[in-house]
């Protein structure tokens, strides 16, 4: 029987893609403990989890922000006397961490990146586009290194989990038509199709009057933003800052569809069994990144020779049009909604 320490600290779709990785592990390997540690903001993802699972937090935006704080942590860390440590991050943080527990002789297996894949994949072009090895697969790559062995058994947060719907049911029920989710931001401006454009998906949608749509994003100006969508369109709301975390997956689990960036949303959603239709611009679905068995033929992208030029889509574009975003029609992510909705 294993103490295992599995670390991913950051982003929330990385963080939220090991989710797959540790149920399944954990329930082939019952005898061993998984102890995953992440943001403190993350853990609400950890739920119906497997039995020897468990979630630590650490917070590297405050408390263990600075070196020392986090040092200190880590020598707590240290007091629960893992028997491994699987790093599913590699970065300097998780690096103090791998250093510290073998010193102290413990096993410690890493996530290969595929640095120099990337590289070529989002070089200028001429380039030969090719599909990289999923982040899911990678991350299950060091638990087979470290000895566990398990098949992919993963399906939703919710499978075989009786769910307590109650502070949502309202929300959902009595709603006119399909129910859609539109997540229109993500971190980096390589990511996100350009918010008028996005303004008229909505318009177009809300007149149709058999979708109701429900409004996803980050607070501040998103949240301004979506505001202002919610209360001029037809059959349209904002659920920004209703909901904790936990709860916002539960509403997304009620949808027909989420239309999303290759953002977090997306993962979400994957995460609890729900269809996306996902917008590409700088990045790509053959990055690894795609969504947990999302349909690849719901994704929307334009073929351009540069893309992708970006992993995470925080890159400038070099030809200064982005290209990638601009050249997609509202009319086009319409009609790819209004045509999974009509084959549902």
């Amino acid at each position: 029987m294993s103490k295992v320490l599995v670390i991913r600290l950051s982003a929330i779709g990385d963080v939220a893609m090991t989710i797959p990785v540790v149920y399944s592990a954990a329930e082939a390997n019952p005898d061993d403990s998984f102890i995953m540690l992440t943001q403190t903001f993350l853990m609400p993802l950890f739920i119906n989890r497997p039995p020897n699972v468990n979630v630590m937090g650490i917070n590297t935006r405050n408390t263990e922000k600075f070196l020392s704080g986090f040092l200190r942590y880590v020598f707590i860390l240290r007091k629960y006397k893992f028997d491994i440590v699987l790093d599913l991050h590699c970065v300097i943080r998780s690096r103090i961490i791998d250093v510290l527990f073998r010193l102290n002789g413990k096993q410690v297996f890493k996530l290969d990146k595929g640095r120099k894949e990337r590289r070529f994949l989002t070089r200028r072009p001429p380039k030969k586009i090719y599909r990289l090895h999923p982040i899911t697969e990678r991350y299950a790559d060091v638990f087979h290194a470290a000895g566990f062995h398990f098949d992919e058994t993963f399906v939703s947060l919710y499978d075989n989990h009786p769910v307590d719907d109650a502070e949502i049911r309202s929300v959902v029920e009595n709603k006119e038509g399909r129910r859609i989710g539109i997540a229109p931001f993500a971190k980096h401006k390589g990511k996100v199709y350009p918010v008028e454009k996005m303004r008229k998906v909505v318009e177009i949608l809300s007149g149709r009057g058999d979708i109701t749509i429900f409004l996803f994003g980050g607070r501040d100006e998103e949240k301004a933003i979506l505001d202002r969508w919610g209360n001029e369109y037809a059959h349209t709301g904002n659920v920004v800052g209703h909901y904790s975390l936990d709860k916002e997956l539960l509403l997304i689990s009620n949808l027909d569809l989420l239309v999303s960036m290759d953002s977090a949303n997306m993962h979400f959603a994957s995460l609890v069994g729900t269809k996306v239709i996902s917008i590409w611009g700088a990045t790509h679905p053959y990055a690894g990144f795609y969504g947990y068995h999302q349909r690849e033929d719901l994704a929307i992208q334009v073929d351009l020779p540069c893309r992708p030029c970006s992993i995470y889509g925080n890159k400038p574009c070099y030809r200064g049009d982005w290209a990638c975003m601009n050249e997609i029609t509202p009319e086009q992510i319409v009609d790819k909604i209004v045509g999974y909705l009509q084959r549902l």
